[in-house]
Order: structure tokens, then sequence, then C-alpha cells
């Protein structure tokens, strides 16, 4: 198996970058190891004990302790399973499914099953949206409300300046690594840059094997059985999924839409500040409380 990161020294570093944000993360977590059939996976387990269940997906390039960190308020309320995705975090397997079937999805259930989660509310986030759908494909009763933070998956933004905005600068940064090519890498992916963010990221570029598929863009007909009420957040200055375009798409794709919403001034990774933490996890909370009881994911 090829090793997703380029050497040990680049491990050791993502490592710690994972402990410096789970050190953000304020409540106590728990680490759980989950087998499947594409190798073991990571968990961040935190919230009340007896909170109603989410599952969340983080984005390409990240874990599960950065998802924690920026929706760590929710941790005051439900009990938060934040799963590292295989092929994308060094905390899992270095094994990346296909991603042009339902791999990912049938990867995810058995997650849930080695959780003992039956059913969840499920939230993902950019690639981690993408990974979301396919469960939602392969095992749609396995989920409560689905919320999708920017998602991959569903559409695409221009080729040309996707490559010549972030592509392009990311191999120059990768090639010849400075921090004035990372700051030009990262101009058009972070809302507020400057933070924790920003090295790591730098260091991921510099050390972890890119994923260059694109996931096929998600069909309405593999949703028909999809009951799960859906929000869909999106960001109106997205370079990689134009919020609009994706909204205007989510309303043609998901049955049981419910709710969305397009945040204004935001690039595809939203404000990294306490504020707009706060915002998106009422955000989500509001979705997610407004189901009946049979639906919060007390089991």
């Amino acid at each position: 198996m090829t090793s997703i990161v380029k050497n040990p020294a680049a491990r050791t570093a993502l490592e710690g970058w994972y402990q410096t944000f789970r050190a953000k993360i304020p409540v106590r977590t728990t680490e759980r190891r989950v087998t499947t059939r594409y190798g073991e996976t990571n968990v961040l387990v935190g919230g009340p004990e007896n909170g109603p269940a989410i599952v969340v997906l983080h984005g390409a390039l990240a874990s599960s302790a950065h998802v924690l960190s920026e929706l760590a308020p929710l941790l005051s309320t439900f009990r938060v399973y934040a799963v590292d995705i295989i092929g994308q975090s060094v905390m899992s397997a270095e094994v990346r499914p296909s991603v042009s079937d339902n791999s990912y999805g049938l990867w995810l259930a058995e997650v849930m099953d080695g959780l003992a989660l039956p059913k969840a509310h499920v939230i993902g986030v950019s690639y981690g949206g993408f990974v979301v759908l396919r469960l939602a494909a392969h095992a749609p009763t396995r989920i409560n409300r689905l919320v999708l933070l920017v998602p991959a998956g569903v559409v695409g933004g221009p080729p040309l300046d996707g490559f010549l905005k972030v592509g392009l600068p990311m191999l120059m940064y990768r090639a010849f690594p400075s921090e004035k090519r990372l700051a030009r890498s990262l101009q058009y992916l972070l809302t507020t840059p400057g933070d924790d963010w920003t090295p790591y990221l730098g260091e991921a570029l510099r050390g972890i094997s890119l994923d260059m598929r694109v996931p096929p863009l998600a069909k309405p007909e593999e949703f028909v059985n999809l009951t799960a009420p859906t929000l869909v957040v999106g960001a109106d200055n997205d370079l990689s999924f134009p919020g609009q375009k994706l909204l205007d798409r989510v309303s043609k794709l998901l049955p049981n839409l419910k709710d969305k919403e397009l945040i204004a001034n935001c690039r595809h990774c939203p404000p990294t500040t306490d504020e707009f933490r706060a915002w998106l996890s009422g955000r989500i909370s509001r979705f997610l409380l407004d189901a009946p009881r049979s639906e919060r994911g007390l089991l």
C-alpha cells in the first residue's frame, strides 16, 4: 500500500497538528478505533453521552480534530462522532476507495456499525459532503437529518479559474515552498487567513500526496429513497463549488431539502472566528432539533 504521506517526518508533523487542533476543543474528547473492510478508522468523540448523535465528516487534507474544533459549540448539546476519512487524514487507514461508486458510503456505514449507531444525524463538510452523499445513496435509512456544508460532488467551479488561482499556485508551493507562495495558494480558499489553518495547510500540502481524482457529480435518481430532512449551506465566493449554483442544484437533487443558506462574503473555507463558529453551530442545532423526538438520534 502506498503511503499518503511523503515520509515519517511529515507524518509526525501532521499528527502533531492533529493534537494542536484537538487541544482547541473546549470539552473532553476520546478516540475510538473502528475496523472496516478498508482498514482502521479513527473517530474523535465528545459531548454528552445521552445527547442526540451526530456523525461529522471533515474536508480534504483535514481531520476529525479540525472539524470538531470548528463545530465545538455543538458539543454542549449533541454526542458528536467526528470521523477521520480514510485516505485523507493521517489518523485513519491510508486507503482511497473509488470515488465512482458507493464505496465511501459502504465504508461510512461500517463505521456507524462499529460505533453502534443504527441511525444518526450526519454532517458533511466539503469532501466530507461527498462522502456523506455516498452514504445517502448507499444506505439512506441510516440518516436522521442531513447537513451539507459547501459539499463536493454536487457542482463544479470554473475549471480554468480553479487551476490558475488554486491548482497551479499549490503545485508551485509544493515544488518551491515559501510563505509568499503559500499565501497565494490559499487566498481563494480561506476567508480568514493567518491563524493555525494557514501553517497547517502549508504542512499538509507539502507532506500529503494530493488526491487528484474528481468525484463525479451526484444524480437525482441516486436519492429517490432518501427521506432525511436536509439543510445545505453554500458560500457566495466559493471558487470550488459556487454557492448560488450549489443551492440551485440541490433543490433538484435532494428530495427532502428543507432549508438552505448562502453565506455572504465567504470563500470555500468559512471564517474561523468564535462569532462565526457560534452562528454556524446554532444554525445547525436549530435545524437538527426541529426534528420530532423520534428523529433526534436518541437511540
